[in-house]
């Protein structure tokens, strides 16, 4: 596991008063406080077992939990998926872990036509309390088939939760969520690229619910929204602009489904300009969501700017260049003056 590619250190960029641990340590604590809570938790998937254990959040678990509940399987990702959908259903609480979130695309069927649809087509007498935890990627060359970010295709169906942490405390808080109190499928969708991202975590169980957007950084000249490792890349922007005398809201939308809005429409009607970073893809993507809602929602006399957004091209990642491929924070700079026709 450790050949597939290495987080960067991160700078300790979120306040903290606390207890300070890692974004996989926060991980790791909530799997095993999940074991050691519920009985009915079960842990599968490719490298669980593994001695660096996904990235050190599943490390050591099958020693202390046993293979029975913590155990490696083959590389089917569709079968992997629709053993836990069946676990599912008969009482389990599965966590099925697919290392990267790029194979997703073999788990369509089970994901969209069978866990997000059940409780629906039995009048919700039945329950899928089915948990994934996927990773998107980036760096060491992955290219076009290991560095892509799919939170827009699966939050386009009814019935998925969609979840993106980006503080160590939401990474660890929305397992516990997920394990404790959803009855519905739940896609926790991390980004390796935060897995070194320092920020405070509770001790033992607690739970953070996922749906309203929390506001990060407050600002009055223009609204950053921040989805998933594009929040990072959005605060180191924040601070450059405020030496420039830009006051930026930096908005973390935590989830995509569920989502509530208002808490980026009562930012916007205060700035008058947003700007969506994001991990994926522009065209088709949560970041022109967020924006139509914006346009919807907030007058468009109180606009100040036409709302922009930023993510990657529209073409698959290269295996090379690719620090001229992903957006970073100069481009979100670069783009915030001319919204605000900075001098």
């Amino acid at each position: 596991m450790k050949n597939w590619g290495t987080s960067p250190e991160l700078p300790d960029i979120l306040e903290t008063r606390g207890r300070v641990i890692s974004y996989q340590e926060a991980i790791c604590e909530a799997m095993e406080t999940s074991l050691e809570e519920n009985s009915a938790v079960r842990v599968l998937g490719e490298g669980v077992t593994d001695p660096a254990g996904i990235y050190g959040t599943t490390k050591n678990l099958h020693l202390k939990f046993g293979k029975k509940r913590v155990f490696d399987v083959p590389l089917a990702e569709g079968l992997i998926t629709g053993i836990g959908t069946g676990m599912a259903l008969v009482g389990l609480k599965p966590i099925v872990i697919h290392p990267r979130n790029d194979f997703l695309l073999l788990t369509m069927d089970q994901l969209c036509n069978q866990a997000a649809k059940w409780s629906f087509m039995f009048g919700g007498k039945i329950k899928v309390p089915l948990v994934v935890r996927t990773i998107a990627c980036r760096g060491w060359g992955s290219a076009a088939q290991h560095a892509q970010a799919l939170h827009s295709i699966l939050a386009h169906f009814p019935g998925l939760k969609i979840l993106l942490p980006f503080s160590p405390s939401d990474a660890k808080g929305f397992i516990l969520w997920a394990v404790f109190k959803s009855e519905s499928p739940v896609i926790i969708m991390e980004h390796k690229w935060l897995y070194r991202l320092r920020g405070d975590v509770p001790i033992g169980r607690y739970i953070a619910y996922p749906g309203k957007p929390n506001i990060i950084r407050k600002g009055k000249d223009i609204t950053i929204v921040g989805i998933s490792y594009g929040l990072f890349e959005a605060l180191q922007a924040s601070s450059e602009l405020a030496d420039a005398g830009i006051e930026a809201e930096v908005i973390d939308t935590r989830s995509l489904r569920p989502l509530d809005f208002s808490t980026i429409f009562q930012s916007v009607e205060k700035t008058g300009r947003v700007l969506v970073v994001d991990t994926g893809h522009l065209l088709f993507g949560s970041s022109g969501e967020i924006i139509t809602k914006v346009i919807e929602k907030v007058s468009l006399s109180n606009l100040k700017s036409p709302p922009a957004r930023i993510g990657i091209p529209d073409s698959p990642t290269p295996a090379f260049s690719e620090s001229s491929f992903y957006p970073s924070s100069k481009n979100i700079v670069s783009i915030v003056k001319k919204m605000v026709k900075c001098k």
